[in-house]
Formats: structure tokens, sequence, C-alpha cells
């Protein structure tokens, strides 16, 4: 029986983690085991990368952290400063996706302001267009505002989904893979922007990569999971200053942590089934 409620209240957030899965699995009505009993606490300020094989349940669990699918069986425990629940439209949640999933009719700020649309409605007018202006400011796409999606690239597609959830100033981001499909040059310089904007808004975040370089390279905490069924298998603490630039993607302790990772996760991928 799935349980979902929310952690009470101690005298400060803090005190507790922000989510907290205990025993949580997924079945999809095919008979299909996504995820297998995942135990995971995420703490307030924490940059959480989740890195895995393909198919083994990095997206499930984000999304059932979402409240966007509910977990066959378990218990997801949430704590964000308040009695809402996550995914409610009283929390501070963003979810950024694979695809920028913008508006092709819309302008660069009529996608932006779609949160604030969906959330706020009788907002007020000059409020509105400078959060907008802040929030296209800070993912470098100020002077945009006015272009349509099919005049930008797909790095600048992708700042203007960053700018969107960004908008209504969350506490909890969620990010499956945004950057997988952009070339090398282009996902460094967005990773850069993450570290960034995370560190400067305290930004609790779960981030989804293929990438053992984006990982190590934005993480505070890296979750290794194996397959069949997705399971969590280890974790590598990165114990690094925050916000990282270039100098630290080319020291030798971030050589030293991406072959650490690889190793663990080929030790993941020939990890067998718990019921073996």
């Amino acid at each position: 029986m799935t349980e979902t409620r929310r952690i009470e209240a101690g005298k400060t957030g803090t005190e507790h983690p922000v989510i907290q899965i205990l025993s949580a699995n997924k079945i999809f009505p095919n008979g299909t085991q996504a995820l297998d009993a995942v135990d995971l606490n995420v703490q307030q300020g924490e940059f959480l990368s989740l890195i895995g094989p393909s198919g083994c349940g990095k997206s499930t669990l984000l999304k059932m952290i979402a409240n966007l699918i509910e977990p066959t069986d378990g218990r997801i425990l949430w704590w964000n400063g308040g009695p809402e629940r996550i995914g409610s439209a009283g929390s501070r949640l963003a979810f950024v996706f694979q695809d920028p999933t913008l508006m092709p009719w819309a302008r660069v700020d009529a996608n932006v302001r779609l949160a604030l649309d969906l959330e706020r409605k009788g907002a007020d007018k000059s409020d509105v267009a400078a959060r907008i202006h802040a929030a296209l400011d800070q993912v470098g796409l100020a002077k945009f505002a006015r272009s349509y999606p099919r005049e930008l690239s797909g790095g600048m597609r992708m700042r203007v989904s960053i700018a969107r959830a960004l908008i209504d100033q969350p506490d909890l981001l969620l990010m499956d893979e945004p950057f997988g499909a952009l070339d090398e040059f282009t996902r460094n310089k967005l990773d850069l922007d993450l570290v960034r904007l995370s560190w400067e808004r305290r930004l609790t975040t779960l981030f989804v990569t293929h990438s053992i370089y984006e990982a190590v390279f934005l993480s505070t905490r890296i979750i290794v999971m194996a397959a069949n069924p997705g399971r969590i298998h280890s974790e590598l603490v990165i114990d690094e200053p925050q916000p990282r630039d270039e100098d630290f993607r080319g020291s030798p302790r971030f050589a030293q942590l991406c072959r650490d990772l690889s190793r663990m996760l080929t030790e993941a991928s020939h990890a067998g089934s718990p019921q073996s």
C-alpha cells in the first residue's frame, strides 16, 4: 500500500530532509518493475545527481518525487517549510524536462510567463514583467525576450526552459537530463550557469544525467543506480567548494572523482538482480 505524507514540522525546516523516500517501488501496469525498494534522503540545499544505465528508473524516481506518478508501494515523505504537498498549487517545485517544451507560437517572454499564468492569475502586470526580465537576465537572455523559439539555438531554448522554472522561485528543482541533446561546449557552459544559479538561489536540486563529467562537476552527492529492477547501488560524495568553475574541471581532483564514479558505474552495471 502506498503512503505519501508530509514530515511533521520541527523548530526549523533544516531539521528534516526535503525529501525522504522509504522503500518506494514502482511496477507499471504491464508488469515491468521500474524501481525496487528505493531508500533516499535529500537534504536542503544539496545538488543531488542520479546516474546509471538506461532503464534503471532515474526518470521514474524523479517523477515520483514530483508527484507526476505514484509509487506502487512504499512511502514518500516531504518537508518544504509548510503544509503544502509537493506538486500541489502551493508548493515551490519546478521540473525541467529533457526537451524545452516551449510554445513555438509564443515569444520568449510569454513562454517564461506561463508558470506565473498557471499559478498566479490576476497578478500585477508590472510585477510579472519585472520577474520575467529578472529570470531571463539570470540565464543571459534578457535581450531575447521578444524572440520566438525558432530563432534561438538549442542551448538558448533550454535556457528559456530554465528561466521558466526559476520564475516562481522554487525551493526544489527537478531536472531530467536537460542538456543531454546539446553539444559538449554548450553543455559545459550551461553546467557552469546552473551551478552558479543553484548556489545563488540556495536551491535543492535533483538532476538526472548520463554524463560522468557533468555529474561530478555539478553535484554535492551522486547516487549510482543499477537496473533490472532499478535500485540504488552506491553513492559518491563530492566534497568540493561551491560554486565550481573551469579550474575545478581541469584539476587532478576532478579527474580522480571521475575515475571513481566510472568504476562505481561499472560495478553497478555488473550487479545482478537482488533476487538472484
